[in-house]
């Protein structure tokens, strides 16, 4: 029982503790339900533990053996463990003091290994910004993030979208269109805003959570809705106004 009362940090003896209850049910001896409550509590505790540890261990940081496959990786930067889908990162460019937030997704291309015109990053991420868990960013001919620019969890960022032109073919088969993304600098993206190919994000702009973005956005701006639309706006000597 020693192991039960310390299993963050003894996680052999919990996992012994909870294997022999499970060998008693088995075998038809029931086990007594407060020795099956502490069992399942230690392996949870133990698990838990486990990966908390897993995740610090896991973090790729400035000067990490992944960290070298981008075009660049700035000091203080890291992605956080678990990691989403990350291929092709050499057009891939990372600022410094940049947190890459667990499960997020940055591609360039359709598939690993696509060949890609040019020598330049595609996908370019400025300094000190801050990309929400489980967010995706998906770049084919230009996605660039200015510095200091955060985002919530889930939000989606992509500079290409299908085409739909030719009516008697599937949407999924025909050839899509790519237009560049630029997010400025100082800006906050929502919870599970999607920011559309061909979209211009001015600086310290606000968009609002669930938003989907698409066109021109100036500067110092409060954008909400979908398609999202300016709501408030700072005018200098006069401060925020609404919009409209």
């Amino acid at each position: 029982m020693h192991g039960l009362r310390h299993s963050g940090r003894r996680i052999v003896p919990s996992l012994a503790v909870s294997c022999i209850l499970g060998a008693m049910s088995t075998g038809g001896v029931s086990a007594p339900r407060s020795y099956r409550v502490l069992a399942r509590r230690a392996v949870s505790s133990a698990i838990g533990s486990m990966w908390e540890k897993a995740c610090l261990a896991g973090v790729v940081e400035h000067g990490h053996p992944r960290a070298k496959r981008f075009a660049s990786f700035g000091e203080g930067s890291m992605l956080s463990f678990p990691p989403g889908t990350i291929f092709n990162e050499e057009w891939i460019s990372i600022g410094e003091k940049v947190m890459v937030g667990p499960r997020v997704s940055m591609s360039v291309g359709m598939v690993p290994k696509q060949p890609i015109a040019g020598n330049d990053a595609i996908l370019r991420v400025g300094d000190r910004c801050v990309i929400g868990q489980g967010s995706y960013m998906v770049a084919h001919t230009g996605l660039e993030m200015g510095n200091d620019v955060q985002t919530g969890p889930y939000v989606y960022i992509t500079d290409q979208n299908h085409g739909y032109e030719d009516p008697e073919l599937p949407i999924g088969i025909q050839w899509p269109v790519n237009k560049g993304v630029t997010i400025g600098s100082g800006t906050w993206i929502g919870t599970g805003a999607i920011i559309l190919p061909g979209t211009s994000i001015g600086q310290n702009v606000v968009v609002g959570a669930g938003s989907v973005v698409t066109g021109n956005i100036p500067d110092r701006c409060v954008v909400v809705g979908a398609p999202a639309r300016v709501v408030r706006r700072y005018i200098p000597g006069e401060g925020w106004n609404r919009a409209g």
